[in-house]
């Protein structure tokens, strides 16, 4: 077998990520497996997102089953292919309403993670705009033969971001933004840095006030929690215009929305969370792609999750043809993820074993008839009906292939065998409502 090429940073990121219970950021294409179907239909929307339309979809399945996994692969193939990319994790402090800002709070969390491919950590911000501002001033160079010292340069310049600005002054809170955009080039133009960190400041909805908006930048509205998805779709359609291909948005743990107690606020998340859907659906935004992970009750719960809303279980109730002929459809709104089969697992833990191997160094590792020792000792001990869902099966194979690397002596099969091996079985602490379990997700 030929040995995994694979860089220090990437391995430290996979095993320590993997080993703690979350998704890494990084080398995600490196444990890949059995979700290629799902991950061709976001492919498919990117293509879409970049001729200009709008795109929605829902990713939902069990704790562990991969939507994390899934989201986090089609964030990074959307760097790479030219996109603007936002993700947040909702909580019960970030939402997409509710009465202390709750909205704006993700809204805020979705600016500090605004990345690019230059810029994959997030706080894309600064580099989007400047690129632009540089990109244009090299266009000007060109085209007039002047300098950037030269008279009128600037003029010419800002000329060019008007013609942009221009574009977005006719879309909902379209000519504010623009003035917010212009203002952050008379910053860089004059080299005013409190000028662009006002800007800076309002794109991020970092105003509490208007007055003071107005007072750093003459503009007479802020983003606050009713208007921050608006401003989602004028970004969109800024990045396209300044040379991206578009933006998409990631929303991890819409489980979080489920789980809200009060009625009320409880459905007017689901209620913006359908304007939202309806926007892309009817292509009102433009070069915007949403995606938002979720479990199954908050899809289908009849009482609290969005099938209670008739309106909601019309929009993604999966096709009584796909249920009749028990096949899965991948074009529709709701991707479902299915638990991967048996074969697909025991790739997986090849995949996994090679990383650690190749991480640390060593040349004793183990077999694939220990591979499957180990897979079957866990199928035994949870039982048959029991769902291998890939999050609980990694965390507990990077667990043994660290303690084996760690204690020479020990054996793998007095290891898996012994009385103090317990699988964890998703959902069935009994000190964990499972309503409220913490997920990984691979």
């Amino acid at each position: 077998m030929a040995k995994l090429k694979i860089s220090k940073k990437i391995s430290t990121a996979l095993i320590n990520s993997l080993g703690a219970g979350v998704v890494p950021r990084l080398g995600v294409e490196h444990i890949a497996v059995g979700r290629e179907q799902e991950l061709k239909s976001l492919i498919q929307n990117l293509d879409d997102i970049a001729e200009g339309v709008a795109a929605f979809r829902f990713i939902i399945g069990n704790y562990g089953s991969g939507k994390s996994f899934l989201l986090q692969m089609i964030r990074n193939r959307a760097m790479e292919q030219g996109f603007i990319v936002a993700d947040a994790d909702l909580s019960s402090e970030r939402r997409l309403a509710g009465s202390n800002n709750e909205g704006l709070a993700t809204y805020r969390e979705l600016m500090s993670h605004l990345s690019s491919k230059t810029r994959p950590d997030g706080g894309a911000l600064v580099s989007i705009l400047e690129g632009w501002i540089n990109k244009i001033q090299q266009e000007v160079a060109k085209e007039t033969n002047m300098r950037p010292t030269d008279e009128g340069f600037d003029d010419q310049v800002e000329s060019k971001i008007r013609e942009v600005v221009q574009y977005i002054e006719d879309l909902v809170h379209g000519f504010d933004f623009g003035n917010v955009i212009i203002a952050y080039w008379r910053g860089y133009r004059l080299d005013d840095d409190n000028l662009k960190n006002a800007a800076l400041r309002w794109l991020r909805g970092e105003f509490s006030t208007k007055i003071e908006a107005r007072a750093a930048l003459g503009v007479r509205v802020i983003i606050d929690d009713e208007s921050w998805y608006d401003y989602i779709k004028l970004l969109a359609k800024f990045v396209a215009e300044i040379g991206y291909k578009g933006l998409l948005i990631l929303l991890d743990e819409a489980v979080n929305l489920y789980q809200i107690s009060t009625t009320v606020t409880r459905e007017k998340n689901y209620n913006r969370l359908l304007a939202m859907f309806n926007d892309t659906m009817q292509c009102k935004a433009e070069h915007l792609g949403i995606f938002i992970g979720g479990t199954t009750k908050f899809l289908e719960d009849p009482n609290r999750g969005l099938f209670a809303d008739q309106a909601w279980r019309r929009r993604t109730k999966e096709s009584r043809f796909a249920t009749q002929a028990n096949v899965q459809e991948f074009l529709g709104p709701v991707i479902r993820l299915n638990p991967l089969s048996e074969a697909e697992i025991f790739t997986l833990l090849q995949r996994l074993k090679e990383i650690h191997v190749t991480h640390y160094a060593y040349d004793k590792t183990l077999s694939d008839r220990n591979l499957q020792e180990f897979l079957q000792e866990i199928v035994s001990r949870l039982g048959a009906e029991a769902l291998l869902t890939p999050g609980e099966i990694i965390r507990d194979f990077i667990s043994v292939l660290n303690i084996l690397h760690q204690n020479h002596k020990m054996t793998f099969s007095k290891l898996i065998h012994g009385s103090q091996f317990k699988p964890i079985a998703v959902g069935k602490n009994a000190a964990i409502d499972e309503d409220d379990a913490a997920e990984f997700s691979l």
